[in-house]
């Protein structure tokens, strides 16, 4: 098996400043923006992206977690995901735009799970989708609006997204 880095510590950072400043553009400003990181690190990235996008658009954005474990469709391949705290900010999400942040993006699944989730919550105006690493390889119909970097890699490799505040490590690698 061989690894190779293909993202260090300061292009995760110049990916997550660059993604701020569109999700600012996109949405003309702050106003009205709830970020919401799909567990375990795109609840990380959306924190840093939320505390970017505060820092840019002069005010803060408020940032949760949605956890997808029970709304996923291969529940009955993996039964032993454990569940993580779901935490939508007290602002909520009805008439706001939601900007659901994941670290990797493949087939689409744990997004349709997400939109899944949102919808027992609440009714936001719009759903936006960033994610750090787009790999491809599809099987829903969804793309991102906002991504760090495209990284095409055969079906069988896997791509691994490795932050400091929870790994201890700032990366993202493949493995072949």
């Amino acid at each position: 098996m061989s690894t190779r880095t293909v993202l260090h510590e300061a292009d995760i950072s110049r990916a997550l400043t660059r993604i701020s400043h569109e999700i600012l553009e996109s949405n003309k400003g702050p106003e009205g923006l709830v970020l919401l990181g799909i567990p375990t690190r795109g609840t990380t990235l959306a924190q840093r992206i939320g505390a970017l996008v505060g820092d840019f658009g002069g005010i803060a954005v408020p940032v949760g977690a949605l956890d997808v474990t029970m709304y996923r469709d291969d529940l009955h391949r993996n039964p032993t995901r454990t569940p993580q705290p779901t935490d939508i900010p007290s602002v909520g999400i009805d008439g706001r735009t939601v900007v659901l942040v994941d670290d990797v993006l493949f087939s689409g699944r744990s997004i349709r799970a997400a939109l899944d989730a949102l919808q027992d919550i609440g009714r936001p105006a719009a759903v936006r989708l960033a994610t750090l690493v787009d790999r491809g390889h599809r099987q829903l119909p969804i793309r991102p609006d906002f991504v760090g970097k495209n990284l095409p890699s055969a079906r069988e490799e896997r791509v691994n997204v490795r932050l400091r505040e929870v790994d201890g490590v700032e990366e993202v690698t493949i493995e072949s």
